[in-house]
């Protein structure tokens, strides 16, 4: 039984390897997109901030950004009712 499942594992940690060095670019290079190109030259004019990343987060994915902060808060809230100590 140990004997398949080292022989399984050496398999997973093979293919693993060999994916990783076929599909994945090499480390610290980013992917690269239009998308990229558009917002750092038109972020200052069209939002007025000066930081592009706060432009991305706040006015072009605004309502995503609302949506992360109400599951945060929803997360937060359970985790303070299951702990929470019941008086009688």
């Amino acid at each position: 039984m140990k004997r398949w499942f080292f022989f399984a594992m050496l398999l997973i940690l093979a293919g693993y390897l060999l994916g990783g060095s076929v599909w994945l670019r090499p480390f610290g290079e980013p992917p690269r997109s239009e998308m990229d190109r558009y917002f750092i030259e038109n972020a200052q004019t069209e939002v007025a901030a000066n930081n592009v990343v706060t432009a991305i987060v706040f006015d072009y994915r605004g309502y995503d950004t609302l949506g992360e902060a109400t599951v945060l808060f929803a997360a937060v809230v359970g985790v303070v009712l299951l702990l929470r100590k019941v008086k009688e």
